[in-house]
Protein backbone atom coordinates (compact mmCIF):
# COMPACT_ATOMS: atom_id res chain seq x y z
CA UNK A 1 0.00 0.00 0.00
CA UNK A 2 1.63 3.27 -0.84
CA UNK A 3 1.07 6.40 1.64
CA UNK A 4 0.63 9.33 -0.03
CA UNK A 5 1.44 12.93 1.93
CA UNK A 6 -1.86 14.43 3.21
CA UNK A 7 -2.26 10.31 5.01
CA UNK A 8 0.76 11.27 7.02
CA UNK A 9 0.90 13.83 10.13
CA UNK A 10 4.48 14.96 8.72
CA UNK A 11 6.03 17.07 11.50
CA UNK A 12 6.96 20.71 10.09
CA UNK A 13 9.80 21.87 7.99
CA UNK A 14 11.32 23.43 11.12
CA UNK A 15 11.12 20.50 13.57
CA UNK A 16 12.54 18.36 10.57
CA UNK A 17 15.60 20.87 10.57
CA UNK A 18 15.91 20.29 14.21
CA UNK A 19 16.71 16.69 14.06
CA UNK A 20 20.16 15.98 14.93
CA UNK A 21 21.73 12.53 14.86
CA UNK A 22 25.23 11.14 16.36
CA UNK A 23 27.82 8.53 15.51
CA UNK A 24 29.53 6.08 17.96
CA UNK A 25 31.74 4.23 15.78
CA UNK A 26 33.85 0.94 17.32
CA UNK A 27 37.00 -0.55 15.01
CA UNK A 28 39.56 -2.75 16.60
CA UNK A 29 43.09 -1.79 16.03
CA UNK A 30 44.50 -4.52 13.71
CA UNK A 31 48.38 -5.13 12.53
CA UNK A 32 48.87 -4.86 9.08
CA UNK A 33 48.95 -8.75 8.99
CA UNK A 34 45.35 -8.51 10.03
CA UNK A 35 46.21 -9.60 13.54
CA UNK A 36 45.00 -7.86 16.72
CA UNK A 37 46.75 -4.93 18.09
CA UNK A 38 47.85 -5.55 21.32
CA UNK A 39 49.58 -2.55 22.45
CA UNK A 40 47.84 -0.45 24.92
CA UNK A 41 45.46 2.82 23.83
CA UNK A 42 47.81 5.00 22.43
CA UNK A 43 48.47 7.52 24.86
CA UNK A 44 48.66 10.17 22.15
CA UNK A 45 44.45 9.84 21.75
CA UNK A 46 44.15 10.81 25.00
CA UNK A 47 42.33 9.31 28.13
CA UNK A 48 39.78 6.60 27.06
CA UNK A 49 37.87 7.69 30.22
CA UNK A 50 37.41 11.69 29.52
CA UNK A 51 37.84 12.27 25.53
CA UNK A 52 34.85 13.44 23.82
CA UNK A 53 35.50 12.06 20.80
CA UNK A 54 38.40 9.02 21.16
CA UNK A 55 37.58 5.76 23.51
CA UNK A 56 37.72 2.64 23.54
CA UNK A 57 35.11 0.15 23.71
CA UNK A 58 35.56 -3.20 25.39
CA UNK A 59 38.58 -3.76 24.42
CA UNK A 60 41.83 -1.43 25.03
CA UNK A 61 42.33 -3.23 21.25
CA UNK A 62 38.75 -1.38 20.41
CA UNK A 63 38.57 2.24 19.26
CA UNK A 64 35.59 4.06 19.50
CA UNK A 65 34.95 7.24 17.62
CA UNK A 66 32.42 9.74 18.63
CA UNK A 67 30.80 12.26 17.16
CA UNK A 68 28.30 15.56 18.90
CA UNK A 69 24.58 15.61 17.99
CA UNK A 70 24.88 17.42 14.91
CA UNK A 71 21.77 19.22 12.58
CA UNK A 72 23.38 18.49 9.47
CA UNK A 73 24.47 14.94 7.59
CA UNK A 74 27.12 16.40 6.47
CA UNK A 75 28.28 18.04 9.30
CA UNK A 76 27.94 14.60 11.32
CA UNK A 77 30.07 12.81 8.47
CA UNK A 78 32.63 15.17 8.16
CA UNK A 79 33.23 15.22 12.10
CA UNK A 80 33.72 11.49 11.74
CA UNK A 81 36.05 11.49 9.57
CA UNK A 82 38.03 14.32 11.29
CA UNK A 83 38.43 12.08 14.33
CA UNK A 84 39.82 9.15 11.94
CA UNK A 85 42.03 11.41 10.41
CA UNK A 86 43.74 12.35 13.65
CA UNK A 87 43.24 8.33 15.07
CA UNK A 88 45.14 7.12 11.91
CA UNK A 89 47.83 9.79 11.37
CA UNK A 90 49.11 8.12 15.05
CA UNK A 91 48.31 4.87 14.12
CA UNK A 92 49.98 4.81 10.92
CA UNK A 93 53.57 5.50 12.31
CA UNK A 94 52.97 2.68 15.09
CA UNK A 95 52.31 0.04 11.98
CA UNK A 96 48.76 -0.23 12.86
CA UNK A 97 44.99 -0.50 11.29
CA UNK A 98 41.87 0.90 11.94
CA UNK A 99 40.08 -2.49 11.36
CA UNK A 100 37.02 -1.98 8.94
CA UNK A 101 34.71 -4.14 9.07
CA UNK A 102 32.20 -5.69 11.93
CA UNK A 103 33.46 -9.25 12.28
CA UNK A 104 37.24 -9.14 13.91
CA UNK A 105 40.48 -9.60 12.59
CA UNK A 106 43.01 -12.44 13.76
CA UNK A 107 42.30 -13.19 16.97
CA UNK A 108 44.87 -14.48 19.59
CA UNK A 109 43.66 -16.90 22.68
CA UNK A 110 40.55 -15.59 24.80
CA UNK A 111 42.26 -14.50 27.37
CA UNK A 112 44.73 -12.56 25.76
CA UNK A 113 42.39 -10.23 24.52
CA UNK A 114 43.13 -6.92 26.34
CA UNK A 115 40.44 -5.36 28.44
CA UNK A 116 39.82 -1.94 28.32
CA UNK A 117 42.05 0.51 31.14
CA UNK A 118 40.92 3.95 32.53
CA UNK A 119 42.95 4.91 35.06
CA UNK A 120 43.06 4.53 38.79
CA UNK A 121 39.59 6.29 39.43
CA UNK A 122 36.39 4.68 40.52
CA UNK A 123 34.54 5.35 37.43
CA UNK A 124 37.38 4.14 35.45
CA UNK A 125 38.50 0.64 37.71
CA UNK A 126 34.65 -0.08 37.43
CA UNK A 127 34.96 -0.02 33.60
CA UNK A 128 37.59 -2.17 33.62
CA UNK A 129 35.76 -4.79 36.12
CA UNK A 130 32.53 -4.93 34.18
CA UNK A 131 34.57 -5.71 30.84
CA UNK A 132 35.95 -8.80 32.98
CA UNK A 133 32.53 -9.40 34.06
CA UNK A 134 31.44 -9.60 30.13
CA UNK A 135 34.40 -11.91 29.46
CA UNK A 136 33.63 -14.08 32.21
CA UNK A 137 29.98 -14.29 31.18
CA UNK A 138 30.23 -14.31 27.31
CA UNK A 139 33.41 -14.70 26.27
CA UNK A 140 36.36 -11.63 25.24
CA UNK A 141 35.83 -12.67 21.59
CA UNK A 142 32.20 -12.25 21.28
CA UNK A 143 32.79 -8.29 22.32
CA UNK A 144 35.63 -7.87 19.98
CA UNK A 145 32.28 -7.43 17.57
CA UNK A 146 32.46 -3.77 15.91
CA UNK A 147 29.60 -2.39 14.78
CA UNK A 148 28.19 1.49 14.23
CA UNK A 149 25.99 3.08 16.42
CA UNK A 150 23.50 5.93 15.11
CA UNK A 151 21.85 8.26 17.88
CA UNK A 152 18.75 9.87 16.40
CA UNK A 153 16.54 12.84 18.11
CA UNK A 154 13.37 14.65 16.63
CA UNK A 155 12.60 18.12 18.48
CA UNK A 156 9.32 17.97 20.40
CA UNK A 157 9.41 14.00 21.03
CA UNK A 158 7.45 12.74 24.00
CA UNK A 159 9.03 9.28 25.58
CA UNK A 160 5.35 7.30 24.95
CA UNK A 161 6.23 8.69 20.74
CA UNK A 162 9.82 7.89 21.37
CA UNK A 163 8.76 4.23 22.48
CA UNK A 164 6.19 3.75 19.41
CA UNK A 165 9.08 4.38 17.03
CA UNK A 166 11.18 1.78 18.94
CA UNK A 167 8.19 -0.98 18.80
CA UNK A 168 7.72 -0.06 14.90
CA UNK A 169 11.56 0.18 14.50
CA UNK A 170 11.94 -3.45 16.05
CA UNK A 171 9.10 -4.66 13.89
CA UNK A 172 10.64 -3.24 10.41
CA UNK A 173 14.41 -3.85 11.61
CA UNK A 174 14.43 -6.72 8.67
CA UNK A 175 14.66 -3.83 6.32
CA UNK A 176 18.24 -2.14 7.58
CA UNK A 177 19.29 -5.97 8.21
CA UNK A 178 18.85 -6.51 4.84
CA UNK A 179 19.62 -3.38 3.06
CA UNK A 180 23.13 -2.66 5.11
CA UNK A 181 24.25 -5.84 6.41
CA UNK A 182 27.91 -6.64 5.84
CA UNK A 183 29.13 -8.74 8.11
CA UNK A 184 28.41 -12.63 5.83
CA UNK A 185 31.42 -14.22 6.54
CA UNK A 186 34.29 -14.28 8.96
CA UNK A 187 38.06 -15.41 10.11
CA UNK A 188 37.40 -18.96 11.58
CA UNK A 189 39.04 -17.95 14.74
CA UNK A 190 36.23 -16.25 15.61
CA UNK A 191 34.42 -19.34 16.38
CA UNK A 192 36.98 -21.28 17.53
CA UNK A 193 36.02 -24.07 20.02
CA UNK A 194 32.18 -22.84 19.90
CA UNK A 195 29.40 -24.35 18.11
CA UNK A 196 28.27 -23.00 15.32
CA UNK A 197 26.15 -23.52 11.42
CA UNK A 198 28.72 -21.50 9.45
CA UNK A 199 29.64 -23.32 6.12
CA UNK A 200 33.35 -23.32 4.53
CA UNK A 201 34.30 -20.90 2.32
CA UNK A 202 36.68 -22.66 -0.06
CA UNK A 203 38.19 -25.60 2.10
CA UNK A 204 37.00 -23.44 5.19
CA UNK A 205 40.62 -22.60 6.73
CA UNK A 206 40.93 -18.69 5.74
CA UNK A 207 36.66 -17.99 6.03
CA UNK A 208 33.56 -18.97 6.88
CA UNK A 209 30.13 -17.84 5.97
CA UNK A 210 26.40 -18.25 5.34
CA UNK A 211 25.85 -18.30 1.47
CA UNK A 212 22.56 -15.57 2.15
CA UNK A 213 23.29 -13.92 5.33
CA UNK A 214 23.33 -10.24 5.60
CA UNK A 215 24.33 -9.96 9.25
CA UNK A 216 26.70 -12.68 10.99
CA UNK A 217 27.04 -9.71 13.72
CA UNK A 218 23.18 -9.30 14.41
CA UNK A 219 22.49 -13.58 14.35
CA UNK A 220 22.79 -16.41 16.64
CA UNK A 221 26.68 -15.64 16.33
CA UNK A 222 26.45 -12.10 17.19
CA UNK A 223 25.80 -10.25 21.06
CA UNK A 224 23.31 -12.87 22.06
CA UNK A 225 23.33 -15.43 25.76
CA UNK A 226 21.34 -17.90 26.89
CA UNK A 227 20.81 -15.55 30.00
CA UNK A 228 19.52 -12.90 28.08
CA UNK A 229 17.29 -15.29 26.18
CA UNK A 230 15.30 -15.05 29.79
CA UNK A 231 14.75 -11.47 29.61
CA UNK A 232 11.43 -10.26 28.36
CA UNK A 233 11.64 -6.37 27.59
CA UNK A 234 8.58 -4.81 26.99
CA UNK A 235 8.73 -1.69 24.94
CA UNK A 236 4.96 -0.23 25.06
CA UNK A 237 6.15 2.29 27.69
CA UNK A 238 9.04 4.31 29.80
CA UNK A 239 7.53 2.59 33.14
CA UNK A 240 6.95 -1.49 31.45
CA UNK A 241 10.52 -0.56 29.88
CA UNK A 242 12.26 0.39 33.39
CA UNK A 243 10.83 -2.03 35.23
CA UNK A 244 11.35 -4.90 33.58
CA UNK A 245 14.92 -3.27 33.26
CA UNK A 246 15.60 -3.01 37.00
CA UNK A 247 14.34 -6.85 37.26
CA UNK A 248 16.82 -7.96 35.19
CA UNK A 249 19.30 -5.62 36.88
CA UNK A 250 18.28 -6.86 40.44
CA UNK A 251 17.67 -10.48 40.01
CA UNK A 252 20.50 -12.61 41.03
CA UNK A 253 21.90 -15.20 38.25
CA UNK A 254 23.54 -18.56 40.03
CA UNK A 255 25.80 -18.99 37.24
CA UNK A 256 27.35 -15.19 38.20
CA UNK A 257 26.44 -16.05 41.61
CA UNK A 258 28.49 -19.36 41.81
CA UNK A 259 31.60 -16.84 39.71
CA UNK A 260 31.57 -14.16 42.96
CA UNK A 261 32.47 -10.84 42.87
CA UNK A 262 35.48 -11.35 43.74
CA UNK A 263 37.98 -14.21 42.90
CA UNK A 264 39.59 -16.11 45.68
CA UNK A 265 42.80 -13.97 45.45
CA UNK A 266 40.40 -10.65 45.87
CA UNK A 267 40.55 -9.32 42.42
CA UNK A 268 37.47 -8.69 40.92
CA UNK A 269 35.44 -10.92 38.71
CA UNK A 270 32.22 -8.76 38.00
CA UNK A 271 30.81 -5.97 39.25
CA UNK A 272 27.88 -8.07 40.67
CA UNK A 273 25.87 -10.89 40.02
CA UNK A 274 22.40 -10.19 38.89
CA UNK A 275 21.13 -11.47 35.46
CA UNK A 276 22.70 -7.89 33.83
CA UNK A 277 25.46 -6.02 35.98
CA UNK A 278 24.69 -2.49 34.44
CA UNK A 279 22.39 -1.04 31.84
CA UNK A 280 24.57 -1.28 28.73
CA UNK A 281 25.27 -5.20 29.20
CA UNK A 282 21.57 -5.40 27.88
CA UNK A 283 21.80 -5.96 24.02
CA UNK A 284 19.06 -4.67 21.57
CA UNK A 285 18.96 -3.31 18.19
CA UNK A 286 17.94 0.22 19.19
CA UNK A 287 17.98 1.66 22.92
CA UNK A 288 15.91 4.45 24.81
CA UNK A 289 18.59 7.06 26.23
CA UNK A 290 18.64 9.98 28.44
CA UNK A 291 22.52 12.00 28.66
CA UNK A 292 23.22 11.09 32.55
CA UNK A 293 25.07 13.32 35.05
CA UNK A 294 28.29 11.85 36.85
CA UNK A 295 27.53 8.75 38.59
CA UNK A 296 24.04 9.01 37.81
CA UNK A 297 22.31 5.17 36.75
CA UNK A 298 21.31 5.88 33.19
CA UNK A 299 17.48 4.04 34.24
CA UNK A 300 17.66 6.75 36.74
CA UNK A 301 18.08 9.16 33.87
CA UNK A 302 15.64 7.74 31.78
CA UNK A 303 12.28 7.28 34.65
CA UNK A 304 13.51 11.21 36.09
CA UNK A 305 13.70 12.87 32.81
CA UNK A 306 12.13 10.81 30.17
CA UNK A 307 13.46 9.36 27.06
CA UNK A 308 15.85 11.91 24.81
CA UNK A 309 17.15 9.96 21.77
CA UNK A 310 16.93 6.38 20.45
CA UNK A 311 20.54 4.53 19.73
CA UNK A 312 20.20 2.57 16.54
CA UNK A 313 22.69 -0.67 17.40
CA UNK A 314 21.90 -2.85 14.41
CA UNK A 315 24.07 -1.24 11.81
CA UNK A 316 27.47 -3.10 10.50
CA UNK A 317 30.37 -1.30 9.69
CA UNK A 318 30.14 -1.33 5.63
CA UNK A 319 33.99 -1.77 4.36
CA UNK A 320 33.44 -0.21 0.95
CA UNK A 321 33.75 3.24 3.13
CA UNK A 322 35.94 5.01 4.41
CA UNK A 323 34.76 5.75 7.33
CA UNK A 324 32.11 2.97 7.61
CA UNK A 325 29.15 4.55 6.34
CA UNK A 326 27.76 6.64 3.55
CA UNK A 327 25.71 9.76 3.42
CA UNK A 328 23.01 7.89 1.60
CA UNK A 329 22.71 5.24 4.44
CA UNK A 330 22.40 7.63 7.37
CA UNK A 331 19.86 9.77 5.31
CA UNK A 332 17.96 6.64 4.98
CA UNK A 333 18.21 6.34 8.59
CA UNK A 334 16.41 9.20 9.02
CA UNK A 335 13.52 8.64 6.90
CA UNK A 336 13.32 5.10 8.42
CA UNK A 337 12.80 6.93 11.79
CA UNK A 338 10.48 9.33 10.92
CA UNK A 339 8.55 6.24 9.61
CA UNK A 340 8.78 4.79 12.39
CA UNK A 341 8.00 7.68 14.12
CA UNK A 342 4.93 8.08 12.85
CA UNK A 343 2.87 5.09 11.93
CA UNK A 344 0.41 3.51 13.73
CA UNK A 345 2.49 1.58 16.83
CA UNK A 346 0.13 -0.80 18.65
CA UNK A 347 1.82 -2.39 21.66
CA UNK A 348 3.93 -5.70 21.55
CA UNK A 349 2.72 -8.82 23.18
CA UNK A 350 5.29 -11.66 24.60
CA UNK A 351 4.27 -13.67 21.17
CA UNK A 352 5.05 -10.67 18.74
CA UNK A 353 8.67 -9.99 21.18
CA UNK A 354 9.50 -14.20 20.29
CA UNK A 355 8.31 -13.51 16.77
CA UNK A 356 10.68 -10.51 15.71
CA UNK A 357 13.53 -12.08 17.60
CA UNK A 358 12.91 -14.96 15.06
CA UNK A 359 12.64 -12.42 11.70
CA UNK A 360 15.65 -11.10 12.99
CA UNK A 361 17.65 -14.15 13.14
CA UNK A 362 15.99 -15.26 9.67
CA UNK A 363 17.52 -11.77 7.99
CA UNK A 364 20.49 -11.73 9.73
CA UNK A 365 21.29 -15.24 8.42
CA UNK A 366 19.27 -15.96 5.55
CA UNK A 367 17.99 -12.52 4.60
CA UNK A 368 18.75 -12.70 0.84
CA UNK A 369 17.61 -16.20 0.38
CA UNK A 370 15.04 -16.01 -2.81
CA UNK A 371 11.63 -16.88 -0.82
CA UNK A 372 12.29 -16.13 2.49
CA UNK A 373 9.63 -15.76 4.29
CA UNK A 374 9.11 -13.59 7.89
CA UNK A 375 6.69 -13.62 10.37
CA UNK A 376 3.86 -10.84 10.76
CA UNK A 377 0.62 -11.32 12.93
CA UNK A 378 1.27 -15.00 12.63
CA UNK A 379 1.12 -14.89 8.68
CA UNK A 380 3.90 -15.36 5.77
CA UNK A 381 5.16 -12.86 4.20
CA UNK A 382 8.23 -12.84 2.00
CA UNK A 383 10.73 -10.50 3.17
CA UNK A 384 11.31 -8.63 0.15
CA UNK A 385 7.51 -8.20 -0.38
CA UNK A 386 7.29 -6.57 3.09
CA UNK A 387 10.17 -4.63 2.83
CA UNK A 388 9.15 -2.52 -0.72
CA UNK A 389 6.18 -1.93 1.23
CA UNK A 390 8.27 -0.29 4.48
CA UNK A 391 10.16 1.39 1.76
CA UNK A 392 7.08 3.01 -0.44
CA UNK A 393 5.69 4.05 3.13
CA UNK A 394 8.64 5.78 3.96
CA UNK A 395 8.40 8.01 0.47
CA UNK A 396 6.53 11.10 2.22
CA UNK A 397 9.07 10.84 5.01
CA UNK A 398 11.53 11.31 2.12
CA UNK A 399 10.01 13.98 0.02
CA UNK A 400 9.36 16.21 2.75
CA UNK A 401 13.20 16.06 4.37
CA UNK A 402 14.23 16.96 0.76
CA UNK A 403 11.79 20.07 0.70
CA UNK A 404 12.59 21.04 4.53
CA UNK A 405 16.80 20.66 3.34
CA UNK A 406 15.79 22.23 -0.36
CA UNK A 407 17.43 19.11 -2.15
CA UNK A 408 16.77 15.53 -3.34
CA UNK A 409 19.59 13.43 -1.29
CA UNK A 410 16.78 11.93 0.66
CA UNK A 411 14.73 10.49 -2.25
CA UNK A 412 17.29 9.66 -3.53
CA UNK A 413 18.65 7.50 -0.70
CA UNK A 414 15.41 5.67 -0.64
CA UNK A 415 15.58 4.77 -4.56
CA UNK A 416 18.91 3.09 -3.79
CA UNK A 417 17.58 1.33 -1.07
CA UNK A 418 13.68 0.08 -3.06
CA UNK A 419 16.39 -0.71 -5.62
CA UNK A 420 18.55 -2.98 -3.39
CA UNK A 421 14.92 -4.89 -2.62
CA UNK A 422 15.17 -6.28 -5.54
CA UNK A 423 18.96 -6.35 -6.65
CA UNK A 424 20.13 -9.20 -3.55
CA UNK A 425 23.42 -8.70 -5.15
CA UNK A 426 23.98 -4.65 -5.31
CA UNK A 427 23.82 -5.21 -1.16
CA UNK A 428 27.22 -4.79 0.98
CA UNK A 429 26.74 -8.34 2.01
CA UNK A 430 26.32 -9.78 -1.62
CA UNK A 431 29.67 -7.51 -2.51
CA UNK A 432 31.63 -8.49 0.40
CA UNK A 433 30.85 -12.34 -0.63
CA UNK A 434 31.72 -11.71 -4.55
CA UNK A 435 34.97 -9.70 -3.62
CA UNK A 436 35.94 -12.69 -1.31
CA UNK A 437 35.47 -15.69 -3.81
CA UNK A 438 37.12 -13.40 -6.10
CA UNK A 439 40.38 -11.62 -6.66
CA UNK A 440 40.75 -12.72 -2.40
CA UNK A 441 40.57 -16.34 -3.03
CA UNK A 442 38.36 -16.98 -0.21
CA UNK A 443 40.33 -15.01 3.12
CA UNK A 444 38.50 -13.17 4.97
CA UNK A 445 41.68 -11.32 6.78
CA UNK A 446 43.08 -11.02 3.31
CA UNK A 447 40.23 -8.95 2.02
CA UNK A 448 39.70 -6.83 5.23
CA UNK A 449 43.31 -6.10 5.84
CA UNK A 450 43.31 -4.38 1.99
CA UNK A 451 39.77 -2.61 2.77
CA UNK A 452 41.49 -1.21 6.38
CA UNK A 453 44.35 -0.54 4.17
CA UNK A 454 42.20 1.14 1.17
CA UNK A 455 40.56 3.20 4.17
CA UNK A 456 43.57 4.31 5.75
CA UNK A 457 45.27 5.72 2.44
CA UNK A 458 42.27 7.41 1.51
CA UNK A 459 41.76 9.23 4.78
CA UNK A 460 45.56 9.87 5.22
CA UNK A 461 45.32 11.83 1.56
CA UNK A 462 42.69 14.21 2.76
CA UNK A 463 44.06 17.49 3.26
CA UNK A 464 45.44 18.14 6.95
CA UNK A 465 45.67 21.53 8.35
CA UNK A 466 48.11 22.01 11.01
CA UNK A 467 45.08 24.08 13.08
CA UNK A 468 42.90 20.87 12.87
CA UNK A 469 46.31 18.40 14.51
CA UNK A 470 46.50 21.46 16.97
CA UNK A 471 42.85 21.23 18.01
CA UNK A 472 43.23 17.48 18.35
CA UNK A 473 46.37 17.24 20.07
CA UNK A 474 44.79 20.22 23.04
CA UNK A 475 41.58 17.61 23.54
CA UNK A 476 43.87 14.93 24.19
CA UNK A 477 45.93 16.86 26.31
CA UNK A 478 43.20 18.46 28.16
CA UNK A 479 41.48 15.01 28.53
CA UNK A 480 44.60 13.54 30.35
CA UNK A 481 44.36 16.66 33.04
CA UNK A 482 40.40 15.65 33.10
CA UNK A 483 41.17 11.88 33.90
CA UNK A 484 44.06 13.22 36.69
CA UNK A 485 41.06 15.49 38.08
CA UNK A 486 38.55 12.95 38.61
CA UNK A 487 41.62 10.68 40.04
CA UNK A 488 42.22 13.09 42.88
CA UNK A 489 38.57 13.46 43.81
CA UNK A 490 37.95 10.17 44.79
CA UNK A 491 37.62 9.96 48.54
CA UNK A 492 35.99 6.70 49.73
CA UNK A 493 37.50 2.86 48.68
CA UNK A 494 36.69 1.17 45.50
CA UNK A 495 34.56 -0.90 47.15
CA UNK A 496 32.45 1.36 49.10
CA UNK A 497 31.91 3.55 45.33
CA UNK A 498 31.15 -0.01 43.87
CA UNK A 499 28.49 -0.99 46.51
CA UNK A 500 27.37 2.54 46.33
CA UNK A 501 26.67 2.62 42.38
CA UNK A 502 25.35 -0.75 42.43
CA UNK A 503 22.78 0.10 44.84
CA UNK A 504 19.09 -0.75 43.37
CA UNK A 505 17.86 2.71 45.28
CA UNK A 506 20.26 4.04 42.72
CA UNK A 507 18.00 2.90 39.92
CA UNK A 508 15.15 4.24 41.01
Amino acid sequence: MKTSQADVNMPSAERLLGIRRGIEKEGLRALQTGSLALTPHPAELGSALTHPNITTDYSESQLELITGARLGVAECLDELTQVHQFVLRNLNERGELMWNSSMPCRLPTDETIPLGRYGSSHSGRSKSVYRMGLGHRYGRRMQTISGIHYNWSLPGVSSDEYFALIRNFRRNAFVLLYLYGASPALCPCFVEGREHRLQKLGDGKDALYLPHATSLRMGRLGYQSDAQSSICVSYNGLEGYANSLYDALTRPYPAYEQLGVKNPGGDYNQLGTALLQIENEFYGTIRPKRTVKSGERPLHALRERGVEYVEVRLMDIDPFETVGIAAPTMRMLDVFLLHCLHTDSPPDTPQEIADLKNNQHLAAEQGREPGLKLSRNGQQVLLTEWAQEVLEQCRPYAQALDAAHNSRDYSAALEQALARVNHAQTTPSAQVLQELTGPYGNRFIDFMTAQSAKARDALLAMPWTAQQQAKFEEMSHSSIAAQAAIEAADTMTFEEWRQRYMDPASLM
